[in-house]
């Protein structure tokens, strides 16, 4: 039932009617609905600033994936890192050293490599930051690879030619040995058995019956063979390349010619006397890029350390040569 309301006019002195005209109601209805309105968009930007939208609920578990996957990603960027640095250092102070080789500088492995002093948090980065830091550690991994798979090509060729180069290295004593009975004199000044006088003798002396066989120390190319009059009698000289020569003076018979290539350990003559000599046996000699050498430090192919160490002393022993 509807409420009828009254009021006192003061100027009748009675109670009337109270009517409310219908602008005023549809101002006061008007009013209601903005306040609301008010009200209702007030709660809306409220919720909007605390709560996501469905859209924005999921964006930011997508952004979470992907941060997630990065970090996962970045662990694996640095564990390769750390594997290309290890590479890096044993290629420089292992495979290098080995061959002489001087080391590849970080500059040259990678251009681009900078180093940070701060890495910022993942959480702080953008999309596009993230994206760029992943691809920027990948580049610069892609060009230290690239440049680490050049230098194992090079150090592949280094180890061809330093397995010729050790073909090439006289190794082993000239004349079998094992006892080590028959080094008669080393390489230095001794007494000249002709002259009585000191003279430098530059090889070794190795006494033995004469016929015993004559082997080649390294891999080479025989230079000159036969006799030519300078007191070495009927001798051999090998050519093995990078700067090595050795030279079989005093032999019996020769058994290899100019020109004959000839491997390590194979014969290459007899021990004789001939030339100036004064009983059987061989002078051997190894040059070094023209300049003459102890070959008692190129026997290391045949010797224990406890043998070596005894045939320095008999080769540093002042007696007198057989030339």
């Amino acid at each position: 039932m509807k409420k009828i309301k009254y009021y006192y006019n003061t100027n009748t002195l009675r109670y009337e009617k109270l009517v409310v005209p219908l602008r005023v109601k549809l101002l006061r209805i008007l009013g209601f609905l903005a306040a609301a309105l008010v009200t209702a968009l007030g709660i809306v930007a409220i919720a909007f600033k605390i709560l996501d939208s469905p859209k924005e609920m999921l964006m930011r578990q997508e952004n979470q994936r992907i941060k997630q996957d990065y970090s996962l990603l970045n662990k694996k960027v640095r564990s390769l890192q750390q594997q290309m640095v290890e590479l890096e250092k044993r290629d420089n102070q292992v495979y290098r050293e080995i061959f002489e080789a001087n080391p590849i500088p970080d500059s040259a492995r990678a251009k681009r490599m900078e180093k940070e002093q701060e890495e910022r948090l993942v959480e702080s980065m953008e999309d596009n930051e993230l994206a760029f830091s992943v691809a920027s550690a990948l580049d610069n991994l892609s060009n230290r690879i690239s440049f680490q798979l050049r230098s194992y090509g090079e150090i592949e060729k280094m180890i061809k030619g330093k397995e010729k180069l050790l073909a090439a290295t006289p190794a082993i004593q000239p004349i079998s040995n094992k006892e080590l009975t028959r080094l008669a004199s080393g390489y230095g000044y001794r007494i000249d058995p002709v002259y009585k006088t000191v003279k430098m003798h530059s090889g070794l002396d190795f006494s033995a019956p004469q016929g015993t066989p004559i082997y080649a120390t390294a891999d080479g190319v025989v230079k000159l063979a036969g006799n030519t009059g300078n007191g070495y009698g009927n001798y051999v000289v090998i050519n093995h390349g990078y700067g090595y020569e050795t030279l079989y003076g005093h032999q019996y018979r020769i058994k290899v010619k100019r020109g004959e290539r000839v491997k390590r350990g194979e014969q290459i003559g007899w021990v004789g006397s001939t030339g100036k000599s004064t009983g059987p046996h061989l002078h051997y000699e190894v040059h070094k890029n023209g300049r003459k050498m102890d070959p008692v430090y190129f026997f290391y192919n045949d010797l224990t350390p406890e043998q070596f160490d005894r045939i320095l002393k008999l080769a540093a022993s002042g007696n007198q040569s057989f030339d």
